[in-house]
């Protein structure tokens, strides 16, 4: 009995102390997972011995404490939570329709319970107060009996109608849950990696952060959604029979109730639909950490009411967790497509998300810094859905000894070239570029693009093939492909493969802007690639090019002049050129020296709108900068002329409402030849 009552203040303890992290503060220190092992041992101790069980322990409340700062709310009918189910498999949903059966008193030969099941989402509930149609009050659950007001936040979400539609009645408070979705999770991390912040743990966490903040106006970037899943008070309006019928009529309202739900027949039912939402989970848009069963007539919820304070009625009928804990055995790095070092953790396998993960994604140095994390930790690693499994953040305990900060490595782990890192920027990135094994086939497309050397055929499934099976390692290894070889190739035809010859051969005569782009050189793009053509004229003269040279070019800064500069510093990067050179790719030296040409636009801003007679886009576009211009894509008071072809659209009009001249094909071509 010491023991047990030891045990019990222990895990009190520890319980207040995680849910203080994660329902007051949004910073939890442990997974889901971890603190329901937890609750669950405190439950069964005091079911064994129930003068352990005190008015402070975890198990005897719903959720977290009121935060300062937010103005109480009295929930008229409580706002409890409902019992979980942690069997997951197929006997947890047999388990609660024997218990509805036995509290109905039904017998063995009675029909099947009918029941309304639908998605547990993982987010933050709050009930919505409507007076007259009218959206008048938000509320957290808080402690099942007293929430938070956060009404001005609520309004931020644009799936809550701030008036119903229809005949709504006098009063009726929906309940429901407020969540965010794995996309736009996502893409606000990727925000805040780039801007070099703070990151977010999980989708949960961020839309019950953003729900109690004190600012509404930080709202807008987190994109917050809304499912309603039941009523609270209600008054002026008789509620339909069944709970399915209740949130049709929700749905009518105008509020998002999800269309994942069923009505279901007997404990087999129940089944059918968990292992069904199970096969959809990782395709759902947002996180569910488990399916909700509950008895669809009101009446017999009604009949079979309450125990303690969990309705009997209904069950949350997990999943496996989407976060769990293991040890951080190693950091080891990829490079993507892009040149991209990403840090990438080595870890003890471990089941989550309904797979075992064994490696796991630290982003970035300074994200993985963030978190303090270092090789031998225990780390809590996520997996929701389709999204790369990601350590989120440690536990904190003492290191046995000494361990050393991870440091990024100076040479790309595949090709040796130097590793950089831009001013301001939280990327590393591998500088080989065109010789990069791990940059071999996004090399290749961006140097067949159509604004690059423009090979034809040259696709994305045939350079996994040429790649893959070994046949192209580098760019000039292109111009040695024969008919017979690529013929070979699965699904590729003999005239396919002779076109493909005959392309690439049409492709040794570009211009040095075209080569230059092609070359894939990071912030050099078609604009770019123009201007180094035009100030230097000559390829040998870009390779030579200091720094301080590269700065002269128009448009061209520190960061790219960095870049160009370190590419064709690189050894293997200019063996490529010479090797392409040799290969037969030429143009005239002179179609990128600009400076002996006559420029008759020079200093003319032009804009291209609608489709051209006989021109197309890019071929007006290299006219009209050939010739001197700029091409820009909006029409302001600074524009010379605006070419305008059939179905132009708004910046015609907006040609015409600034007074600035409009010309035809016909036009422009006047124009090029007689300047301005």
């Amino acid at each position: 009995m010491t023991a047990a009552a030891t045990r019990a203040a222990q895990l009190r303890d520890q319980l207040n102390h995680h849910a203080h992290r994660y329902y007051v503060l949004d910073a939890p220190e442990i997974p889901d997972a971890e603190y329901d092992k937890l609750f669950r041992e405190l439950q069964a101790i005091e079911a064994a011995h129930p003068e352990l069980r005190t008015p402070d322990s975890p198990t005897q409340r719903v959720g977290g404490a009121v935060l300062d700062g937010l103005a109480p709310v009295r929930h008229a009918v409580p706002m409890l939570s409902i019992r979980t189910e942690t069997d997951t498999t197929a006997e947890g949903a047999r388990a609660f329709d024997a218990r509805v059966r036995r509290e109905l008193e039904l017998p063995a030969d009675a029909p099947p319970v009918e029941y309304n099941a639908e998605l547990k989402f993982d987010g933050l509930a709050i009930g919505l107060r409507y007076e007259h149609g009218l959206l008048v009050q938000a509320a957290t659950r808080g402690d099942g009996e007293t929430g938070e007001d956060v009404t001005q936040n609520v309004r931020t979400i644009g799936q809550v109608p701030l008036r119903l539609r229809g005949d709504a009645p006098p009063l009726i408070e929906i309940r429901g849950e407020a969540y965010m979705r794995r996309d736009d999770f996502e893409r606000l991390n990727e925000r805040q990696r780039a801007a070099g912040a703070k990151t977010f743990v999980n989708p949960r966490n961020t839309a019950a952060g953003a729900i109690r903040q004190l600012d509404p106006a930080g709202l807008a970037d987190k994109r917050l959604s809304f499912f309603a899943y039941g009523l609270g008070e209600i008054g002026g309006w008789d509620q339909p029979a069944t709970h399915s019928a209740t949130l049709d009529a929700i749905a009518a309202f105008g509020v998002p109730v999800s269309a994942d739900r069923a009505v279901v027949h007997g404990a087999e039912g129940l089944v059918a639909f968990h292992q069904r939402i199970a096969a959809r989970r990782d395709a759902l848009p947002f996180d569910i950490d488990g399916v909700v069963y509950k008895v669809n007539s009101i009446a017999l919820q009604q009949r079979l009411g309450f125990v303690t304070r969990e309705p009997r009625w209904a069950v949350a009928h997990k999943y496996p967790a989407q976060e769990q804990l293991t040890r951080l055995n190693g950091i080891e790095i990829q490079v993507g497509r892009t040149g991209k070092l990403t840090p990438v953790a080595k870890l003890e396998p471990v089941f989550v998300g309904g797979t075992t993960v064994s490696n796991a994604t630290l982003h970035n140095l300074f994200e993985l810094r963030r978190k303090g994390v270092r090789v031998g930790d225990t780390v809590i690693v996520r997996r929701a859905g389709d999204v790369i499994p990601e350590i989120v953040g440690r536990i904190v305990e003492a290191r046995p000894g000494y361990v050393p900060n991870f440091r990024m490595p100076k040479s790309c782990p595949v090709c040796g070239s130097a590793v950089q890192r831009e001013q301001g920027g939280i990327d590393h990135r591998c500088t080989g570029g065109l010789f990069c094994a791990a940059q071999r086939k996004q090399a290749i497309l961006h140097f067949a693009g159509r604004r690059a050397l423009d090979i034809e055929g040259l696709g994305d499934k045939l350079v996994d093939q040429l790649v893959d099976g070994g046949i192209v390692r580098t760019l000039p290894e292109l111009y040695r492909l024969g008919v017979a070889k690529l013929a070979a190739l699965e699904r590729m035809a003999d005239k396919s493969a002779a076109n493909l010859v005959a392309a690439l051969e049409k492709s040794k005569r570009t211009t040095l802007a075209r080569f230059l782009y092609a070359l894939g050189i990071r912030h050099v793009g078609e604009a770019t690639a123009k201007d180094l053509a035009a100030h230097f004229g000559r390829l040998d003269r870009v390779l030579d090019a200091s720094e301080a040279q590269l700065l002269e070019v128009n448009d061209v800064g520190p960061v790219v002049a960095k870049s160009i500069h370190t590419f064709f510093d690189q050894p293997h990067n200019r063996e490529v050129v010479e090797q392409l050179r040799a290969a037969g790719i030429q143009w005239d030296e002179h179609d990128g020296a600009a400076a002996g040409a006559p420029k008759p636009l020079a200093g003319l801003s032009v804009v291209l709108t609608g489709t051209l007679p006989t021109l197309t886009r890019d071929e007006a576009k290299a006219l009209l900068e050939a010739a001197g211009a700029k091409v820009a894509g909006s029409v302001s008071k600074k524009t010379s002329y605006v070419v305008a072809g059939a179905e132009a659209g708004s910046k015609l009009d907006k040609a015409r409402e600034l007074g600035v001249p409009v010309l035809d094909e016909q036009g422009l071509r006047r124009l090029l030849a007689r300047g301005p």
